[in-house]
């Protein structure tokens, strides 16, 4: 087996709304270290994912079997994860029980948490605190996600010739990247995923979820704006929208890109104060004490600025592959560090384990 233990691990498989992502991550159980096995990345056309719903299954399956074919992965237990309207997360507070009892009861307590029918949703719990804030009671975070949503990604999975193992939920992925990755903060921090067309936002409070929102824009918006402006396609919007390359502190962006990525940015850090302030007026008195922004779209020119001035925190763009051992002869570094933040679900869903909690 060696030291990297492949027993029951999982590929990690993103299936986002611009590209899918498959990735595999070794786990050193004597050290605690991850290394990298496998990363790649196939595009998807724009119309193949639309508001989180899937509109040509041929297509994204088409890319998964490509991505495990090229990179000739040989594990077929696949960890995808899930987001939007169709998924449910909320922290509550229930009476003190046990796991098994919770278990037994908890589509019942779930019922009067959840917009939807309690038999059209598949639901998932974990228990927070056991010692909750008022005597008698527990905190546990309740999860639930529209069956329909969960049987359509298990049947784009099997259909490209994979099992699905474990279906998680985005914002969750990108928590377990930057714990990984990070040393968990004690203090009030957000979480900002900015993906093609979800933004996923996780607030952590000592380490463990508060608050989860997701927000139905992303990088497509900046794109779309540029090519209604400019009257070209989408392929030419999206050249002109990273035009310069985005790590091009020099880099010159025509003035008229400026003003609509600019407007894009404002409206967009509004959407996320908006999400962040609804959780923190709860609150009052406590404020973030820092964003740590990923995804694909979060280094588009200016919008880390427009979030910062919005929210008034710090940010602190995330590099997901920080602490995973990465071999220079078998990976180009500068290939990854130009889609890291692109990476950020699929090292959460890699380092997910068959069996763990």
């Amino acid at each position: 087996m060696g030291l990297f233990s492949r027993s029951t691990q999982t590929i990690g498989l993103d299936i986002g709304s611009s590209s899918v992502k498959v990735m595999e991550l070794l786990h050193d159980k004597k050290t605690g270290a991850w290394r990298l096995k496998t990363f790649g990345l196939v595009k998807l056309p724009p119309e193949a994912i639309v508001d989180g719903a899937v509109m040509n299954t041929n297509v994204i399956v088409d890319a998964i079997r490509e991505l495990v074919d090229r990179h000739n992965i040989k594990t077929r237990d696949a960890t995808v994860s899930i987001s939007g309207h169709s998924v449910i997360i909320k922290r509550i507070n229930l009476p003190q029980m046990t796991f098994e009892e919770l278990e037994e009861s908890i589509q019942w307590e779930a019922e009067q948490y959840i917009p939807f029918d309690i038999n059209d949703v598949n639901i998932s719990f974990q228990i927070l605190d056991e010692q909750g804030d008022e005597a008698g009671q527990m905190e546990v975070l309740l999860v639930a996600a529209r069956k329909e949503l969960v049987n359509e990604y298990q049947s784009l999975i099997q259909e490209a010739g994979l099992k699905p193992a474990i279906i998680d939920v985005d914002a969750f992925a990108v928590e377990n990247m930057f714990c990984m990755n990070y040393d968990a903060p004690r203090d009030l921090v957000g979480l900002v995923n900015v993906g093609a067309s979800t933004v996923n936002i996780n607030v952590l409070q000592n380490g463990v979820t508060a608050f989860t929102r997701d927000v139905g824009m992303g990088g497509r918006q900046f794109t779309e704006e540029i090519q209604r402006n400019l009257n070209i396609s989408y392929e030419e919007a999206e050249m002109l929208k990273v035009g310069g390359g985005d790590d091009d502190a020099d880099a010159v962006i025509p003035e008229e890109i400026e003003t609509i990525l600019s407007h894009v940015s404002e409206n967009l850090a509004t959407e996320i104060h908006r999400s962040l302030d609804f959780h923190l007026s709860a609150t009052p008195g406590v404020a973030l004490a820092r964003i740590y922004l990923s995804g694909g779209a979060a280094k588009t020119p200016g919008l880390a600025r427009a979030i910062a001035e919005k929210t008034g925190a710090p940010i602190e763009i995330m590099d997901p592959f920080r602490r995973i051992e990465i071999d220079e002869r078998a990976f180009n570094p500068r290939y990854l560090h130009d889609v890291s933040l692109q990476a950020a679900i699929a090292v959460g869903l890699a380092m997910r384990r068959i069996g763990d909690s």
